[in-house]
């Protein structure tokens, strides 16, 4: 659970750590994270709601006539990043969009997960929980500075150095993050070449969306700091595996996972097997949203794990979606189609 900050704590934190500037961040209606950077002297100011900008200039906002907005700050997401600047620290906070009238903006990505989640608790769900295993290739940089199309090594899935020249960056990125509050189940390189994995700790629907925007933001950095360039798209190289992101979904209520069925040859309910099926019924649907960019269906082809047709499977790892062989409070599916794009 994140702390629940009052604006007197975060004032507080931002004097005792030295902060110097904040980034109050949101996304586009394409998951491309926008900030815009304050001063720490207007941090009260942001707190209180009052920070304008130009909604017509982000992509699949709104028109030029309508484009005042405000960012509303989730105090939830306050955090410090911990790379060293000369000129003191800088901090984060990740916000809502609001209407000038203090409504919602019903085309921010983040309120319609809490519109949907809401709905969800209407229907007597306590908690939607979301495990992502986002992966990304690492290529080397030229001499100015500019990514090549030469990945950073030739490792294949769990190998090491000296096959895996990514072994160093991604402990770094792995540090990063425990520093900055995740928990870090597993990383390894990926099965092709230049590619890896690192995953997290499952959390609630809108910390899962957080925490992957956060994790995209510091897999860039880490790697920019190690002469590398980082990618999410989904299929950089032809003729080798992709990136995705599978996603592993589970519903609560009242605290217990609603998707088990101890009584059931695979462990789930009524209820998971009817989310199963809306998933395998909206498929095609939520993949424009889950595989949003051209490059997204250069993966979906045959011959590299990652899913092609509506299926679902208990042990085959190709489908659209697996459930896992965990039983009890990790009972689950498995999404296998959504990129980290």
């Amino acid at each position: 659970m994140r702390p629940d900050y009052t604006k007197e704590d975060i004032l507080k934190l931002a004097k005792e750590r030295d902060v110097r500037y904040v980034r109050l961040q949101f996304t586009d209606l394409l998951g491309v994270i926008k900030n815009v950077e304050i001063p720490v002297d207007q941090l009260p100011k942001a707190l209180e709601n009052k920070i304008m900008f130009d909604g017509s200039s982000i992509e699949g906002f709104v028109r030029i006539e309508e484009s005042d907005m405000y960012l509303v700050p989730d105090r939830r997401t306050w955090l410090v990043f911990p790379w060293d600047s000369t000129q003191g620290k800088v901090a984060r906070l990740i916000c809502d969009v609001h209407l000038p009238d203090g409504e919602a903006f019903v085309g921010d990505p983040r309120v319609v997960l809490q519109r949907v989640l809401q709905q969800a608790r209407d229907m007597g769900f306590s908690a939607f929980n979301v495990g992502p295993e986002p992966e990304f290739f690492l290529f080397k940089l030229d001499e100015r500075g500019r990514p090549t199309q030469e990945v950073n090594d030739e490792g294949g899935y769990f190998d090491l150095a000296p096959l895996d020249l990514g072994e160093n960056c991604r402990r770094e990125i792995v540090l990063t993050l425990e520093e900055m509050g995740f928990e870090i189940e597993a990383s390894h390189h990926e099965v092709a070449p230049g590619q890896h994995e690192i995953d997290f700790k499952y959390a609630d629907a809108i910390e899962a969306a957080d925490n992957i925007s956060t994790f995209r933001l510091v897999v860039k950095t880490v790697a920019r700091q190690y002469g590398l360039h980082a990618t999410f798209m989904p299929k950089p190289v032809y003729g080798i595996n992709g990136s995705g992101m599978h996603c592993h979904l589970s519903l609560f209520r009242n605290g217990q996972n609603a998707f088990y069925d101890e009584s059931d040859e695979l462990g789930l309910s009524v209820t998971a097997r009817h989310f199963l099926a809306g998933v395998l019924g909206h498929a095609r649907g939520f993949t424009a949203i889950c595989n949003p960019t051209v490059n997204s269906y250069k993966r979906l082809v045959p011959g590299f794990e990652a899913p092609n047709y509506v299926a679902w499977s208990a042990k085959n790892r190709s489908p659209l979606v697996r459930v896992p062989a965990a039983r009890g409070t990790s009972t689950r599916i498995e999404v296998r189609s959504p990129d980290p794009s």
